[in-house]
């Protein structure tokens, strides 16, 4: 199986060619063209070596050869990352970070939360029922990996429970409140004669 080799950054001034440099001083490799400092990454940051001497390459300021030469690496391997930075940018040479939430939702236990979700249980429910954090299963509705949760319809009836409830104290007080007194005051004094404002009130 072929091994790994490494670049090599010694320390002090390297030229790559006539315009581009490097040295590598306290574990930081800075790179040099001309006079300027251009790029830095640390000593062991292969994946920040492989995007940068890609894009040296690709804009003209660095040879394939030159590339291999001046860090000790193959030309094959330069060559293949340069291919993976032209076809897919800086995602084909830097690694892409996994999701979470795709390692714990597979199988049975992605189908499982899909169903319940299906049969109208909420996020909270189908967490506790499959022991998946509610906030992976909120992060995997997002990305389409499972449906959204059914909002439930409220109960027609309690709805009107509840209104009735609400108007039952205005009624009782229509009966022995104030209302009962207006209402007694149009219907007259004793003597059948209109009852004045100050008995209506």
């Amino acid at each position: 199986m072929p091994q790994l080799q490494l670049p090599l950054f010694p320390a002090g001034l390297t030229p790559i060619n006539n315009n581009v440099a490097f040295a590598c001083e306290k574990g930081e490799v800075v790179y040099v063209h001309g006079h300027l400092p251009v790029f830095q990454h640390r000593r062991d940051d292969i994946e920040s070596f492989r995007l940068f001497t890609s894009q040296l390459i690709l804009t003209g300021a660095a040879r394939q050869v030159e590339i291999a030469k001046a860090f000790h690496v193959p030309l094959v391997t330069v060559k293949r990352y340069v291919k993976r930075f032209r076809q897919h940018g800086s995602k084909g040479v830097l690694p892409q970070r996994r999701r979470r939430s795709e390692s714990v939702l597979v199988g049975g236990v992605k189908q499982r939360a899909k169903e319940l979700l299906e049969a109208g249980q909420s996020v909270p429910e189908v967490a506790r029922a499959t022991q998946i954090k509610a906030d992976t299963l909120h992060k995997a509705i997002q990305a389409g990996r499972l449906p959204a949760a059914l909002k439930k319809s409220p109960d027609p009836g309690a709805g009107d429970a509840q209104q009735q409830k609400r108007a039952e104290p205005g009624r009782q007080h229509s009966r022995h409140g104030f209302c009962d007194h207006a209402l007694g005051g149009t219907r007259g004094g004793r003597d059948g004669s209109p009852a004045s404002g100050a008995d209506r009130l």
